[in-house]
């Protein structure tokens, strides 16, 4: 009887899926890279290199799923099985409802630097927040969403010594426009979020914002992808930062805000369907408002080429270099790397 159960409880999860229409994909993804590190001080203790010869975190397996004509939706998950996307959709003729977690309206990838897991000069002059969950509309070329917001509990406190919590009373509100033509692609986006630092003493707002565009231009095998964004407090946004600290901090008597700018150029030549060059530099900076000079900035250049091996596998060499500075030291640390990126898409 258990048998026959079971039998019928797969049999009726795998109706509905056999009624709708199943697109499975993977992407296997393998980082190949030597890596020199300096730090720029005095002796080399601070000086190391060595091999990186691993999967990378966002080799990925999933799906997109249509229903019917109205309703759809997709997931994929990582190399560990965590989630990346899981998200429905319905069409309702003039536009789209999502729910559920994918690419934040911002997202735009104007760089295919492979270094450090696909990096993309993500974080460093490309504004990225990565998948979060959200409700998002989309009519043509246009994207709402409010999201889930980000925030982060504060434990600085230089009058009470204490610790806080925070107060959300409205998701992050965000939007992206784009619009194409043939030689020519721009999208700009903006978004907004705020919430409250609940302490026994005194309260304060965490107020962040973030305004960008990116701009595509192609002129025949030539292709020039241009980029920046200005915003305050982009941590506590949620923003993918690897190098730099771009949140807010906790005065003695209220916030001290972060502003930050972030600008990058790529440009590349198709010189067939089997072999694409591309060069690029990224930047990004943040600085306290405490009048201190704290300002932290990173940097990026590379040189790297697609080479097209068969349809679905190719390979990525790339050269760069990551430096970084800050106004309160005189080091510059800088990191010098080589190698490729080995790609099977199925």
């Amino acid at each position: 009887m258990k048998k026959l159960f079971i039998i019928f409880a797969i049999l009726c999860l795998a109706a509905p899926a056999m009624a709708a229409d199943w697109n499975f994909y993977g992407s296997a993804r393998f980082a190949t890279f030597w890596t020199e590190v300096d730090g720029d001080v005095p002796g080399d203790a601070d000086e190391d290199e060595g091999l990186q010869w691993a999967q990378q975190g966002n080799s990925r397996i999933g799906a997109t799923v249509k229903f019917n004509d109205e309703i759809g939706g997709g997931f994929e998950m990582s190399d560990s099985f965590g989630k990346r996307k899981l998200y429905g959709t319905y069409n309702f003729g003039s536009g789209q409802l999502l729910l559920g977690q994918t690419y934040a309206p911002s997202a735009i990838f104007a760089s295919n630097s492979v270094f450090d897991g696909d990096g993309d000069l993500l974080g460093i002059g490309e504004f990225y927040e990565g998948r979060v969950p959200m409700v998002q509309l989309s009519f043509g070329g246009f994207k709402l969403a409010l999201i889930s917001p980000s925030t982060q509990t504060f434990v600085e406190d230089a009058v009470a010594e204490t610790n806080y919590d925070n107060d959300v009373t409205l998701p992050k509100i965000e939007a992206a426009y784009t619009f194409k033509a043939d030689m020519f692609s721009l999208t700009g986006f903006a978004g907004y979020q705020t919430y409250e630092l609940d302490g026994v003493t005194q309260n304060f707002d965490v107020d962040s914002y973030v305004a960008g565009i990116g701009v595509g231009l192609n002129f025949g095998p030539i292709f020039v992808n241009l980029g920046g964004h200005i915003g305050q407090n982009l941590g506590n946004y949620g923003a993918y930062q690897p190098y730099l600290d771009d949140d807010a901090t906790l005065g003695a008597t209220d916030i001290v805000d972060n502003d930050g700018l972030g600008y990058l150029a790529v440009v590349g030549f198709k010189a067939s369907d089997m072999f694409t060059i591309e060069a690029g530099y990224g930047h990004e900076e943040s600085e306290l408002d405490d009048g201190a000079n704290n300002t932290q900035e990173a940097d990026q250049y590379y040189l790297n080429a697609t080479i097209n091996i068969t349809k679905g596998f190719f390979i990525v060499p790339e050269v760069g270099m990551i430096t970084l500075s800050e106004d309160a030291s005189a080091a510059e640390p800088e990191t010098f790397y080589f190698g490729a990126k080995w790609q099977i898409n199925f």
